[in-house]
C-alpha cells in the first residue's frame, strides 16, 4: 500500500511540474522586457508594491482582485476568475473588452507571442 501511495504522490508532482511548464511556454526572459516596456509604469513585481495597478507579485495562478491592499474596481472583483494562461491571456489582449469596467485602461498586447511571454514573467514572480 505504501508504495502505490508513493507512485501516487510522485505522478501528481510530476504533472504538476509538466503542467506548469505546458502553462508558461512563452519566454520569462522576453517577457520581463515586454513587462518593462508595456506593464511596469503602473504595475510592481514585488508584494507591497502596488501604483497605478497592483503587484504582480505571485498573480499567477491565484484569483482576480485578490492583492491585498488594492481598491479593485467592482467589475474585476465581480469576475470571478482565476488567473490561467488563458485567463490571462484574454485580460492582456483587450482588458476592456474582457472585463468591462475595469479600472486599467490599458488597450491591450495585440501580439499573442508577447503575450505568452509576459505570462510565463508573470509565473516567475512568486510573491514572496
Amino acid at each position: 500500500m505504501k508504495f502505490s501511495k508513493t507512485i501516487l504522490a510522485a505522478a501528481a508532482i510530476i504533472a504538476l511540474g509538466s503542467a506548469h511548464a505546458a502553462l508558461a511556454a512563452g519566454d520569462a526572459a522576453k517577457g520581463n522586457d515586454v513587462f518593462q516596456s508595456q506593464c511596469a509604469m503602473c504595475h510592481g513585481v514585488t508584494v507591497g508594491a502596488n501604483g497605478i495597478g497592483p503587484s504582480l507579485a505571485g498573480v499567477y495562478g491565484k484569483p482576480a482582485a485578490g492583492v491585498a491592499g488594492y481598491d479593485y474596481s467592482p467589475a474585476l472583483k465581480a469576475a470571478n476568475i482565476t488567473w490561467t494562461d488563458a485567463a490571462l491571456d484574454k485580460f492582456i489582449a483587450a482588458p476592456q473588452a474582457d472585463i468591462p469596467g475595469t479600472k486599467m485602461p490599458y488597450a491591450g498586447l495585440p501580439d499573442a507571442g508577447d503575450r505568452a511571454n509576459v505570462i510565463a514573467y508573470l509565473a516567475t514572480l512568486t510573491g514572496k
